[in-house]
């Protein structure tokens, strides 16, 4: 962050203070097992730069920078009221998915391109079916089971929500905590060609020797199983961008390994 003072909606950005995990740990306790409403208050300023990095991927839509941020900052209080500690899952990792859809309703509802109020509708409810399953599970629902959870055709989920969606890079980021960011790219599975993946063609049997088995196994569930960084980080027990970090380094060694 910029060391220079920035005021959005009244608020110093340069000042905001940041949590650590085992300080938030502590706050959603307070917040959750004894109604502390002052933890509450705690995770919500010590979370806002969160939404702030989150902002920052919509500044090219011509939006006040302040009516993003109290958006955002709704999305965030939602994060941390339906936040379950147990799932084991960064609460960014968790949050930021929820801020974007907040600030993504926000702009579909300023949106000059018109869709049918029916069709809205639809969708809207998708959106809320999808985070109370997102809440339940901290897994990405598919258009299916939200189908299945609404009472409703799939075919209907699906075309509902193609109608609000604005097209998106896939290189597009989505996240950066001051390491490699997360792009659009690297929340896709690849269900085409999994058993003869680029890793095969590169000899990944040779190169994966060297590499530790934690490395090893996020490779394998990424390339080979066809499964996102999320879904791997839930299963492993990190955060997105940790497995971003080691997937991409992973492969740094495996290339000067086999081509030097």
């Amino acid at each position: 962050m910029t060391r220079h003072k920035v005021e959005i909606c009244g608020v110093d950005t340069s000042k905001l203070p940041v949590l650590k995990n085992d300080e938030m740990k502590k706050l959603f306790i307070r917040m959750q097992q004894e109604g502390d409403l002052s933890a509450r208050e705690e995770l919500v300023n010590g979370n806002l730069r969160l939404v702030l990095s989150v902002i920052q991927r919509f500044n090219n839509r011509g939006e006040y920078v302040d009516d993003l941020f109290q958006v955002g900052c709704i999305g965030l209080m939602k994060s941390i009221d339906n936040f379950d500690l147990s799932h084991n899952v960064r609460f960014s990792t968790y949050a930021v998915p929820m801020i974007i859809g907040e600030i993504r309703r926000y702009l579909r509802d300023n949106n000059p391109i018109r869709v049918s109020r029916s069709l809205r509708d639809i969708a809207y409810k998708a959106l809320q079916v999808r985070e109370k399953l997102i809440s339940k599970s901290s897994k990405e629902p598919t258009p299916a089971e939200i189908a299945e959870e609404m009472g409703i055709p799939h075919s209907d989920i699906v075309f509902a929500l193609d109608a609000i969606q604005d097209p998106v890079s896939l290189f597009e980021p989505i996240y950066n905590d001051g390491g490699d960011p997360i792009f659009v790219m690297d929340q896709i599975s690849d269900d085409k060609d999994k058993d003869s993946t680029w890793v095969d063609k590169l000899s990944l049997k040779e190169g994966m020797h060297q590499l530790n088995d934690r490395e090893k196994m996020i490779l394998n569930k990424r390339f080979f199983q066809g499964k996102t960084q999320m879904e791997v980080a839930d299963e492993i027990g990190i955060s997105q961008a940790q497995v971003s970090r080691l997937e991409k380094a992973a492969i740094s060694q495996m290339n000067k390994q086999m081509f030097e």
